[in-house]
């Protein structure tokens, strides 16, 4: 389990160090912050900040999106405000999610003034500080399994026998044993086991949606495809066949 861990650190560190919110154009903010009772003018007041460091605030119905947006979810970053609850003080904290669902970005802001519309909005002002100005890297080109990631159930590609189906789960199982699905960018995640340092299998982006050149532990590769919401592997055999290795979300 440590090594695992430690694994997942290395990863993760990784992806923090190479994607920062002034990487990105596009933000998305929800259209309630759940975590609050009220308001409070916070959503009209950090989408004008957002705006004053030079993003872009895509409105809630999608279809609206700009193309370069609409057709790869991953240049889009999504910002949350949440409260962080305090007896004395008005406190927030606004975070900055990836299309993987992995902080990019975390602020907190507090204030003493006791009114909470004045407190959070002097607040969300002090945390406004630490969020850069927005300066855009190249965008990433349009990508079905990028792009649909949000949803669990869309259909990238369809065949004869089965619909290639993004699955939503990070965990997997073939009814032996539990993988763990670890997105590394937006073209590969890797399939660890618990307690191993090595991954089971490394996943790379083909021309084709939902199909990837798979590199297993042994160093010996093969293809690897979304089924039905699952994820399988041609596993080479010692007579040169392949068995379909299933993997069903947990």
């Amino acid at each position: 389990m440590k090594k695992l861990s430690m694994l997942m650190l290395t990863v993760c560190s990784t992806i923090i160090f190479a994607q920062k919110v002034s990487d990105y154009k596009y933000v998305t903010v929800p259209e309630k912050f759940e975590t609050f009772k009220e308001d409070y003018g916070l959503k009209n007041f950090f989408t004008k900040a957002l705006t004053g460091k030079k993003y872009i605030v895509l409105p809630v119905i999608k279809d609206q999106w700009p193309y370069e947006a609409k057709s790869n979810y991953c240049n889009v970053v999504t910002a949350e405000i949440m409260s962080d609850k305090s007896l004395f003080k008005n406190k927030l904290i606004i975070q900055f999610k990836d299309c993987n669902n992995k902080l990019i970005l975390e602020a907190k802001g507090s204030s003493s003034i006791k009114d909470f519309e004045e407190g959070f909005q002097d607040a969300l002002k002090e945390a406004l500080i630490n969020i850069p100005v927005s300066n855009p890297v190249d965008l990433l080109p349009a990508s079905s399994n990028s792009a649909q990631r949000s949803s669990p159930e869309v259909v990238v590609s369809t065949t004869s026998a089965a619909r290639a189906v993004i699955p939503d789960s990070n965990n997997f199982s073939n009814g032996k044993f539990t993988l763990q699905r670890i997105q590394i960018d937006p073209t590969q995640f890797i399939l660890a086991k618990s307690g191993s340092s090595v991954p089971f299998a490394t996943f790379k982006s083909t021309s084709k949606d939902a199909v990837f050149l798979v590199k297993l532990a042994d160093g010996s590769t093969t293809i690897g495809y979304f089924e039905n919401g699952s994820i399988v592997i041609d596993m080479p055999q010692a007579d040169g066949k392949f068995s379909k290795e299933v993997f069903v979300a947990k």
